[in-house]
């Protein structure tokens, strides 16, 4: 067992152990000399064990499947590391929390959520069975699924993943998680294949919406409306599909569940009486259809005009509400009447940033507003304006995970409002506005990205000069009215850079003169600041901290 504080191989510090299997341990190490967070699975080697020979076996099999593959919800596997009594396998530390925390603390989630990570797992599933040979997971189940603080499903522990070989009758071993496991993996009841994956999706999918753990009583899975009458037709036919016992009665591709879930509603019980009902008294109607056409437009206009009037007051009411719990909740009243309208959006995050904290919780109910109606607000041609002010809101004020000020929260903040920024560079009119700044604020966070894995890959060099020159440029748009955690958030960006990079900046050209500007710039401004809030006073504190090192971090990069 590895010991908090050891190095593995040299450069892999064990910080503390984050997971435990039967056979294996996982922890949380640092890469000594690239500074970055990696997750260390290690496994004891015990040859008079024939249960130890299976699982060491199945850690390199894995391991060497895990290498082969690519793909944005998949965890990467970048080193390898075995002695005569240990094999370590150093991959992707993922932030975040697996599904099975979340059932814990929460029991069932919403349909729409659940609807959501079920197409994010099908695409994962499609893309490891279109391999050549296919991969076949084998055990989905909440435990094996860690949601990252961006909302997106990462798919873990590939433990006893297999390559599907055309000619094999049957598997050679029977695993999986009893309660989520397909038939065919026990009992020697033929080969598993793509079909095996969609019903282990199933019961995992059943488990989240229900809330019924497949392993407990009472061991059958149920209609999901026997436990939840409110829940969709649609999506309840869709899981009892991938749940079928016998593999041919299943959906036979992950491509086939992908489509039923993004047209779930239409295979309802109760779309489809509706449907029949227009059908129905659609005959006797057209004779009749010019009066109501007329009836039908002159109601919409009324509702149309009651409708933007319940929203002006809605917006008005929310605005001079005392609570900001009130104004919170009044802001989605107002969102669910005119859900195109940019006003209540846009005042939703002025009022989450006036603690100067954006909560986890208030990012799930926004992101929840604007995912649900992203389609209509992308065609406001003021689009542009809300993705830039999500980017900002991001970048300042998400508090994702431990904010003391330190760098890796940072980081979080910095790649969570990549996404934002690509819209308002997508989505933009000619000559917008904000154009120039939000490319910025997007080329800075992908550096922050991406920049240690293009150091573990040397493809690096480059980059420095014009990460420094955008750096530059932001510190240049802040002037003396701006916000106070605007401006430090800035500057601790600047000085945490000059601080790690500064032998980077010189080698790909920075002066050192342009250096020492944008030093003696952030170090003058933040002293003379005068911090109004406890938060604010913890991020000067930290910056004025790093002084002394960014100082000497110049002068060891420029001295000859």
């Amino acid at each position: 067992m590895a010991e908090i504080g050891a190095v593995i191989d040299g450069k892999y510090e064990i910080l503390k152990q984050i997971g435990k299997g039967g056979m294996s341990k996982v922890y949380l190490a640092m890469d000594q000399r690239l500074n970055k967070q990696w997750a260390v699975k290690e496994i004891i080697k015990c040859t008079t064990n024939k249960n130890n020979e299976v699982v060491v076996q199945s850690l390199i099999a894995e391991a060497n499947l895990m290498k082969k593959l690519d793909h944005p919800a998949l965890p990467r596997i970048v080193d390898i590391i075995e002695n005569k009594h240990t094999i370590y396998v150093i991959m992707d530390y993922i932030e975040g929390e697996t599904l099975s925390t979340l059932l814990k603390d929460y029991k069932v989630q919403s349909q729409e959520v659940v609807i959501e990570w079920a197409k994010q797992l099908c695409q994962v599933l499609y893309y490891l069975h279109t391999r050549k040979p296919p991969i076949i997971y084998r055990d989905m189940k909440p435990g094996n699924i860690m949601l990252s603080p961006e909302g997106n499903i990462k798919l873990i522990d590939f433990g006893i993943a297999r390559e599907f070989k055309e000619q094999q009758m049957a598997d050679t071993i029977s695993l999986g998680t009893r309660g989520y496991a397909a038939p065919e993996q026990f009992g020697g009841k033929g080969q598993t294949d793509a079909r095996t994956d969609i019903y282990c999706l199933g019961v995992t999918l059943y488990h989240l919406i229900t809330g019924q753990n497949p392993c407990e009583p009472p061991y059958e899975l149920y209609p999901i409306r026997y436990w939840n009458p409110n829940l969709s037709g649609g999506l309840e036919k869709i899981i009892t599909k991938c749940t079928q016992l016998n593999p041919e009665d299943r959906y036979q591709s992950c491509a086939e569940v992908l489509y039923a879930l993004e047209h779930f509603e239409e295979v309802d019980d109760a779309y489809r009486k509706k449907q029949k009902n227009k059908l129905k008294f659609f005959s006797a109607s057209v004779g009749t259809c010019a009066f109501f056409l007329i009836v039908g437009i002159w109601g919409q206009l009324m509702k149309n005009h009651a409708d933007n009037s319940n929203y002006e007051i809605l917006i008005t009411r929310a605005q001079n509400s005392v609570s900001s719990v009130q104004s919170l909740e009044t802001y989605q009243e107002a969102i669910d009447i005119k859900p195109e309208d940019l006003t209540a959006y846009l005042d939703l995050i002025e009022l989450c940033k006036e603690d100067a904290v954006f909560t986890v919780e208030e990012q799930e109910l926004l992101l929840k507003k604007i995912n649900n109606n992203i389609g209509v607000l992308r065609e406001n041609e003021n689009y542009a304006d809300l993705a830039f002010e999500m980017g900002k809101l991001y970048w300042y004020y998400y508090n994702y995970g431990v904010d003391t000020g330190e760098d890796d929260n940072q980081i979080t903040k910095m790649k969570s409002s990549i996404k934002w920024f690509e819209d308002v560079i997508t989505y933009s009119p000619a000559n917008y506005e904000n154009i120039e700044m939000a490319s910025i604020y997007h080329d800075i966070g992908v550096f922050n990205r991406d920049i240690t894995l293009n150091v573990q890959e040397a493809s690096d060099k480059g980059q420095y000069l014009p990460y420094f020159e955008n750096i530059k440029k932001l510190i240049s748009t802040v002037n003396e009215d701006e916000n106070e955690i605007v401006s430090l958030e800035l500057y601790k960006l600047a000085m945490y850079s000059i601080d790690n990079y500064a032998r980077k900046f010189k080698a790909d050209g920075v002066l050192e003169e342009d250096i020492r500007t944008v030093y003696e710039t952030v170090k003058t401004r933040t002293q003379n600041m005068i911090t109004t809030t406890d938060k604010t006073t913890q991020i000067k504190e930290y910056i004025m901290q790093r002084f002394d090192s960014a100082d000497k971090s110049i002068v060891n990069a420029y001295t000859k």
